[in-house]
């Protein structure tokens, strides 16, 4: 007789063994109806679940997080229930939950179309108003493989003997249509009514390109009509900003074929380049940081001592000379430990703060590659502090204060603070782990702010805090981070004099505020729509004569901008003014100075914004403390 505990403390009991359905029943026929899963004992179960002693219970509806997980994971195998009934030949494969929808991957022998996608779209509407009930069922594992071998499902066979023999497998039923799955489900097909189908794209089995190459349908699901109105928009606000179609556009910086994952500069994506390098250079010289180069390649035995060989292998480049192994640096901490190392240190010398623009190589899988989001060649504003434990909690604190203004400075307004803890596998035991995460969460203490916890997302050599940054359309970024390192200092041999003359070994903490310097100015791309506030944009304005009569005129004004610092044109060309407006207007620069027989005569330039507004004449020196101002406020 289980007596059920409700999250509000409530205490139902029944005479004999209950459904998660009976329960919500017991409370109203709205819960009852709402009711899309459970939690027994915080684990997520289905509806159709029996309780059946003592237990705390919680229903899980639409409005909460895990309800329209899964909604997305159950209108996942909707999709592969009309793959199936459209294309009988097809093999399913797996479908998880992704931010904001769904996929499954598909073996077919023919690419699908968009037609095929309005197709299974359409079927999978149909199915779901059928309301047919979802069934859980369990079934041994050697029979589980019998039955998906029988049917053609090889791929489902492969994946249920990959799981130990003792484990029951789990089954769940939808029609004529069974697929293997952990669950929970949905009650039934009717509650699947909001979703729409994306695209198609390529997927190798198991993420190795040696397996066949599948097709993967992506979809997205929600609970109202308006919310998916809502994110489709904005689906089509971030097309029009990807960073890719504008960094070709504006001729920013471009990718190629021969140079997977890094990336070409062109001048202008360069200057922006070096407006944020500069930006992060001063605020390093500005709180106590000495800048420093490490090499690029180092041999084998120091990331060996280091742990990155053991943990970190498969993602680097490596090299051979003279019967030597070498790695090309994914990280810049050793190399900064060789730097501390090169002399003998003092108590008196920490905290001591490195800080390099450090290029790093990464052996990225290509399907994993994005833009400059995701690259194998990146640059990071990285630093390292070496410092004792009792300095943890002030240098944390600080770094916290810097990394949020300069977040401001950037426009990013809204930052959630993570911290990511130990993972499995990592370095060092328990009893140090728990130091270094406690050290972080006292340093966000003393900060006041609020933080949630990554249980397993920490490096393998430390836990760390993780910036969040949200840009224009409300997607999250990871940037910057601060993680705490009780590993590497002592396995590299670092150390230094305490007070009482004995060696001890630093703390390292590795810290980086805008992170990947080339993901950071993707992001900055997307958030602005290429649209860069002047202190950031390469080009801040361009000078417009309206005939060959104001060239001369024209390049005295572009000279005395560019005198005064301002990343200035000029266009000459002989052309109509309204087309060179238009050609500038697309490369979104902040200023367009139009100068004619007027304004040559009055040494003066007509100036107009990006907005289209006509701010009429001004002088020269009056437009240079204008820019002046509006750089300084970085706004």
């Amino acid at each position: 007789m289980p007596d059920i505990r409700l999250p509000d403390g409530a205490v139902k009991s029944f005479d004999a063994p209950v459904t998660v359905a009976d329960i919500a029943a017991s409370i109203g026929p709205g819960l009852a109806k709402a009711a899309l899963a459970g939690r027994v004992g915080g684990a997520l179960v289905d509806t159709s679940h029996l309780v059946a002693g003592d237990a705390d219970v919680a229903i899980v509806t639409e409005r909460d997080a895990d309800g329209l997980d899964i909604i997305r994971h159950s209108t996942a195998h909707l999709l592969a229930w009309a793959v199936k009934e459209l294309f009988p030949d097809a093999q399913v494969t797996i479908g998880p939950v992704i931010e904001d929808g769904f996929y499954y991957d598909f073996s077919y022998k023919r690419a699908f179309t968009p037609e095929d996608l309005a197709a299974i779209e359409k079927r999978m509407h149909e199915l779901a108003k059928r309301n047919d009930p979802v069934v859980r069922r369990l079934m041994p594992r050697d029979e589980a493989i019998r039955h998906f071998e029988s049917i053609g499902e090889h791929y489902k066979a492969e994946i249920i003997a990959s799981i130990p023999a003792d484990q029951p497998i789990s089954l769940y039923t939808e029609g004529d249509f069974t697929d293997l799955c952990r669950g929970p489900h949905v009650p039934s097909t009717g509650r699947l009514k909001v979703f729409k189908l994306m695209k198609v794209a390529g997927a190798y089995w198991r993420g190795d390109s040696k397996n066949e190459m599948l097709q993967r349908i992506y979809g997205t699901a929600w609970t109202r009509q308006e919310d998916l109105d809502a994110y489709l928009h904005r689906i089509e606000e971030a097309e029009k900003r990807d960073h890719r179609k504008l960094g070709r556009a504006l001729d920013l910086f471009h990718l190629q074929d021969e140079a997977p994952g890094l990336v070409f500069w062109h001048p202008k994506g360069w200057a922006i380049w070096q407006v944020v390098e500069q930006y992060m250079r001063r605020v390093y010289q500005d709180h106590g940081y000495q800048e420093v180069r490490a090499p690029q390649i180092l041999e084998r035995s120091l990331w060996e001592k280091s742990g990155h060989w053991a943990n970190f292998k498969d993602n680097m480049f490596t090299t051979e000379s003279e019967k030597h192994d070498f790695a090309i640096k994914p990280m810049n901490c050793p190399g900064h430990v060789q730097i501390f190392n090169a002399s003998l240190r003092s108590y008196r010398d920490l905290p001591l703060r490195y800080g390099e623009f450090g290029a790093c190589h990464r052996n990225e899988p290509s399907g994993a590659l994005h833009g400059i989001m995701r690259v194998r060649g990146f640059t990071q504003d990285d630093g390292h502090i070496f410092c004792t434990e009792e300095q943890i909690e002030s240098e944390v604190t600080a770094f916290n204060r810097v990394a949020l203004a300069v977040y401001r400075d950037f426009g990013f307004a809204g930052v959630a603070i993570k911290l990511a803890l130990r993972p499995t596998p990592r370095l060092g035991d328990d009893a140090s782990w728990d130091r270094a995460e406690k050290a972080l969460r006292d340093a966000l203490a003393a900060c006041g702010v609020e933080w949630t916890e990554l249980p397993g997302e920490g490096a393998f050599y430390g836990p760390k805090i993780e910036y969040h940054l949200n840009d224009s359309l409300g997607r999250p970024w990871q940037c910057g981070t601060m993680q705490v390192d009780f590993q590497m200092p002592g396995r590299l041999g670092a150390e230094y004099v305490a007070a009482d003359d004995t060696r001890k070994v630093p703390v390292m903490l590795h810290r980086a505020i805008v992170g990947s310097l080339e993901r950071f100015i993707g992001i900055l791309i997307e958030d602005h729509a290429g649209a860069m506030p002047l202190w950031l944009a390469p080009v801040q304005a361009v000078v417009l004569a309206i005939t060959d009569r104001q060239h001369r005129y024209a390049t005295e004004v572009e000279q005395e901008l560019k005198a005064a610092g301002l990343r200035v044109a000029s266009d000459l060309r002989n052309e109509k003014i309204t087309y060179k407006i238009r050609e500038h207007s697309l490369q979104k620069l902040p200023y367009q100075l139009i100068v004619g027989d007027r304004e040559q005569e009055a040494r003066t330039v007509a100036v107009r914004t990006r907005s289209g507004e006509d701010l009429g004449a001004m002088t020269v020196s009056a437009l240079i403390a204008r820019l002046r101002q509006e750089v300084a406020a970085r706004g």
